[in-house]
């Protein structure tokens, strides 16, 4: 594999760099910093992409995407990450976009798609449930038939930014017959329908991104069937796949690990540098090394998804990998930080000198432990990989 740049490669990233320098301005940056501002944030950012045609790289042309080549699309993540900017929202344009457009009707399809690069609604995942996480296929929310309609029954769990949402993808069971993952239908339902609540969960890290959503006689159209009933499995495992390989978060995590070597360099740490203290340095060249070849992985399901395929098992070994590399960076982070790492905090400011990055470091500490449960467990992941690619049952 090609690694080196061409002048058209080189020159489309000086293009991006400029782009993200004008667009991406220190008031956008701020509304993301507070959760008053963030959900406007998201969108505002979202629409400034759509405007520039980059808003869904991923995509084919026919539908809004941007026909980059798998060189362009690496090339845009590694500068949004260098740049500090966040990932678009992934629900509507990572998910359920690529499951409208390749197993929707056209209906679907002329209503949902362009709605979702213009970030006019706001979607959240509907899979797990309070007794089906990993085992997603015992899931139990049922929507039974009703004329026109389904009627749905259940909960689901773990909804990242439902309290924001206008629309949940949502698994369902539409039968008990045969294996349990035959009986699995994919809906999409409105969330202002009648009959539904959102119970916020505060996470470790005091934040509010999770959330139950409970269905109580909810009233869906069966024109928001996406393909066949009882087919919802095959469409999930493909949406699952596209989200493993962004989970990984390679480009990010570089970010992390760049700043991280940044913040260890100013530390003293017994006279000197703590980045030249022999097993610090060994602890970042192991993340270091194992990154690279992370990185190359990821290029190659690029590589893959760009001739017209789809992410196969290699979506589960980037989720291992990348989420593992995540919390390594992240528990450096604490180390940096050292006894600091709990005192200052922006949402709870006290007189105690300590880091500014202190606070934040254990935020994303906390929160990060579910990095490797999120997305079907790493435990999961590795089945996957047993099967699909060792042939092993």
């Amino acid at each position: 594999m090609d690694t080196s740049f061409s002048n058209a490669d080189l020159s489309f990233r000086d293009d991006v760099k400029a782009f993200f320098a004008s667009a991406y301005d220190l008031k956008l940056q701020k509304q993301f910093e507070s959760f008053s501002t963030y959900k406007d944030a998201v969108i505002e950012w979202q629409k400034r992409l759509y405007s520039q045609g980059w808003i869904a790289p991923n995509w084919p042309v026919e539908y809004g995407g941007t026909g980059w080549s798998s060189t362009q699309k690496f090339i845009f993540e590694s500068e949004r990450a260098s740049a500090g900017i966040r990932e678009v929202m992934p629900f509507g344009v990572g998910m359920v976009g690529p499951v409208i457009y390749t197993f929707g009707n056209e209906k679907q399809k002329e209503y949902f798609l362009p709605r979702i690069l213009k970030s006019q609604d706001w979607w959240c995942q509907g899979y797990s449930e309070p007794g089906s996480g990993s085992d997603l296929a015992s899931l139990k929310t049922k929507a039974e038939s009703d004329g026109d309609n389904y009627i749905v029954n259940g909960a689901k769990i773990w909804t990242s930014f439902a309290q924001y949402a206008d629309w949940i993808f949502c698994l369902v069971r539409t039968s008990t017959d045969g294996k349990k993952q035959a009986g699995i239908s994919f809906l999409l339902i409105d969330m202002r329908t009648e009959g539904i609540k959102v119970n916020p969960i505060i996470s470790i890290d005091n934040h509010h991104s999770l959330n139950e959503v409970e269905f109580v006689n909810v009233r869906v159209p069966k024109e928001n069937l996406i393909g066949e009933e009882n087919k919802g499995w095959t469409y999930a495992k493909s949406l699952l796949a596209h989200e493993r390989t962004g989970i990984a978060g390679v480009a990010d995590t570089k970010r992390a690990l760049f700043n991280a070597q940044e913040l260890a360099r100013k530390e003293v740490n017994g006279g000197k540098s703590l980045l030249k203290d022999p097993l610090f340095q060994k602890r970042l060249s192991d993340i270091e090394i194992e990154l690279l070849a992370l990185e190359f992985t990821e290029l190659r399901v690029l590589a893959t998804v760009a001739a017209g395929g789809a992410p196969g098992a290699e979506s589960s070994l980037l989720k291992i990998k990348g989420t593992e590399m995540q919390q390594a960076v992240q528990e450096i982070m604490m180390e940096i930080a050292a006894h600091y790492q709990g005192v200052l905090d922006t949402e709870y400011p006290c007189e105690v000198v300590g880091h500014e990055f202190g606070g934040a470091a254990r935020r994303a500490y906390l929160y990060g432990r579910a990095a490797t449960i999120y997305g079907g467990s790493n435990e999961i992941q590795k089945n996957v990989i047993a099967k699909a690619v060792l042939g092993l049952e």
